[in-house]
């Protein structure tokens, strides 16, 4: 094909004046082009893509690829590696037409490591993603591999990597693996694609019956009024989303004293085409949990819990008085369970000494009400990074301390209660809340009574999270780049919906200009953007781009003063400061952005 590209102006389209069958054959070659042409890199949950041909692709090819760079690494930094070995594990994706499915890239996963010797712990069935760095601790592995995507569109997989501190793995393992991965792109034998492998290998364990014994075991330390539980009235419905949970979450219940939640049937079984929600993530709200809430009412159960496909976040929907569902946001579930964990510990440690060694933390984007209980009740409280690898890694420094953390949270319905394992867990959570639902109604009152109580007594922590979605990676650059450039070079903007900015941080390029150094106190990541604003009147908004799909997130709090309870004044005053943000910010009719459908 003859095309003189140099014809044609730099806003003229490249197809101008092409024939059909030469656009045809252009988009062929830019759709090629763009699969062959880059490699995935670790986001906040791994390697995460859409399963399909190309190195920017999840596949057997890329998979096979990356475990061959993880081993190089591993090899070179554990001596043991031969006896302390890896876990692996995977949820329940898969694409019916391709074959491509978590279980394969599980047991390819496991191949090239058993064909160098290192023993793998693979679970013979989906497990909960916590599941996988509990079993490196407990085991001592040297490192651990979740095969999922999450509550990603079905289209979507992942590889998920644990160190040995069963956290997931950051800098600068991630960045050392990813130089081996492109050191070690030739397959080194046969034996790195043969999947049943691990059926024949003597250095293949299944660690399913252990690692699920020990975990609810380790899980009853979190039940604190078993009694409660055992003759609870309250009727519980659960859903997993079509994925791993319902099996956990049942056997969760039982070793809380419970009798088992309702389980929604369309989606209590794996189905990886999701066939009954639009999408697979139970933060979405009402309009997914659509199925939850009907049979709910049908069973006059009083909360729902819904689990995502791989278990590790937890949304939670409780019956009105007056009518209809309240669905808690991720924030508002973690007051509830922030309060219940000090609330519980307290009860353990009386002594208001024992508090100096006692943690919370939560991502900076989240909710900043674990602050205002720390500082009227005299713990520690920390932020980090979004992404819970930050905050697992956190876990694994603080405890080295002799310091404990005792929640730990992420707005997007990540929670995690005690330090059983340094990761969001949706299963233990699940049991958590119902324990708590218990507790509170044997005193009369619901969830939703107790969070404006705490809301009350620690002051109204109103929030608005949401998101739009950019497919254009430069018009996402384009973005952040004129924030940065608001009101002048390297002039940030100076007012948001009328109010003034006070400061900004810019934890890309590390600007604080709160601090005296202007350098930020959290971590740079310049692979990826997040700028925060905070307002005058006490406002605090951030805006920043999604680690594992593509969407630029955008998050505003107002943190008012204990005693200040008039909500709804609260709540316009941020209303006028996220539509500010969204439409002078971003600006997404002029930058073709597509708004969340709600």
């Amino acid at each position: 094909m003859n095309v003189p590209l140099q014809s044609y102006s730099a806003n003229e389209p490249a197809w101008t004046g092409l024939d059909p069958p030469q656009i045809l054959t252009l988009l062929c070659l830019f759709l090629t082009l763009s699969r062959l042409c880059s490699r995935m890199s670790f986001g906040t949950a791994g390697l995460r893509a859409p399963m399909g041909a190309g190195f920017n692709r999840i596949n057997d090819l890329t998979v096979i690829q990356s475990t061959q760079g993880l081993f190089s690494y591993l090899s070179r930094y554990f001596a043991d590696l031969s006896s302390r070995g890896v876990v692996v594990g995977f949820d329940t994706r898969g694409q019916e037409e391709s074959g491509c499915s978590s279980q394969r890239l599980a047991k390819l996963t496991a191949a090239v490591m058993l064909s160098r010797d290192v023993p793998v712990h693979l679970f013979s069935t989906f497990v909960p993603t916590p599941y996988v760095p509990y079993a490196v601790k407990k085991l001592g592995a040297a490192a651990g591999v979740m095969i999922t995507a999450s509550h990603n569109p079905k289209e979507d997989n992942g590889y998920k990597v644990y160190w040995c501190n069963s956290a997931q793995i950051g800098s600068p393992h991630d960045k050392e693996i990813l130089l081996n991965i492109e050191e070690q792109l030739e397959p080194w034998s046969a034996s790195c694609w043969d999947e049943r492998l691990v059926e024949s290998s003597s250095l293949r364990t299944n660690p399913l019956t252990q690692i699920n014994s020990c975990y609810m075991e380790e899980l009853a330390s979190l039940c604190f009024h078993r009694d409660l539980n055992s003759s609870c009235p309250l009727r519980f419905v659960h859903s997993s989303f079509h994925g791993v949970g319902h099996v956990f979450v049942q056997q969760a219940f039982k070793t809380f004293g419970f009798a088992p939640p309702i389980p929604v049937p369309e989606q209590k079984d794996p189905d990886p085409n999701f066939s009954s929600v639009r999408c697979p993530n139970p933060e979405e709200g009402e309009s997914v949990l659509r199925l939850s809430l009907l049979l709910a009412e049908k069973e006059n159960a009083t909360v729902v819990l819904a689990t995502d496909p791989d278990a590790d976040r937890l949304a939670v929907a409780e019956k009105s008085d007056r009518c209809g569902w309240k669905v808690f946001t991720g924030n508002e579930l973690a007051a509830l369970l922030g309060w219940w964990m000090f609330f519980n510990w307290k009860e353990n440690h009386p002594d208001p000494a024992d508090t100096e060694g006692v943690y919370m933390l939560a991502t900076t984007v989240s909710s900043k009400i674990l602050q205002a209980f720390a500082r009227m009740e005299g713990f520690h409280f920390e932020e980090t990074l979004p992404g819970f690898k930050w905050i697992g890694n956190r876990i694994h420094e603080l405890s080295k301390t002799g310091h404990s953390v005792i929640f730990a949270f992420e707005e997007s319905i990540g929670f995690l209660c005690g330090s059983m394992v340094p990761e969001k867990d949706g299963v233990s959570s699940a049991a958590v809340v119902a324990e708590m639902a218990a507790y509170l109604h044997n005193k009369n009152l619901s969830l939703n009574q107790q969070l404006h109580n705490i809301y009350r007594t620690y002051g109204y922590h109103v929030a608005e999270t949401s998101y739009v979605i950019c497919n254009d990676p430069p018009t996402i650059q384009k973005i952040f780049n004129r924030i940065r450039n608001f009101d002048g070079e390297r002039s940030y903007p100076k007012m948001c919906g009328g109010v003034r900015i006070i400061h900004v941080r810019d934890a890309t390029t590390g600007y604080d200009s709160s601090q005296p150094d202007l350098r930020s106190v959290l971590p740079v990541s310049r692979s990826s953007q997040m700028i925060t604003f905070t307002l005058q009147n006490g406002v605090v908004a951030t805006l920043r781009t999604s680690g594992t799909e593509p969407k630029i997130k955008y998050y505003t709090e107002f943190c008012a003063a204990p005693g200040k309870s008039d909500v709804s004044s609260l709540e316009e005053e941020l209303r006028k400061i996220t539509t500010a943000l969204l439409d002078d910010f971003l600006e997404p009719e002029r930058n073709n952005l597509i708004r969340r459908c709600v």
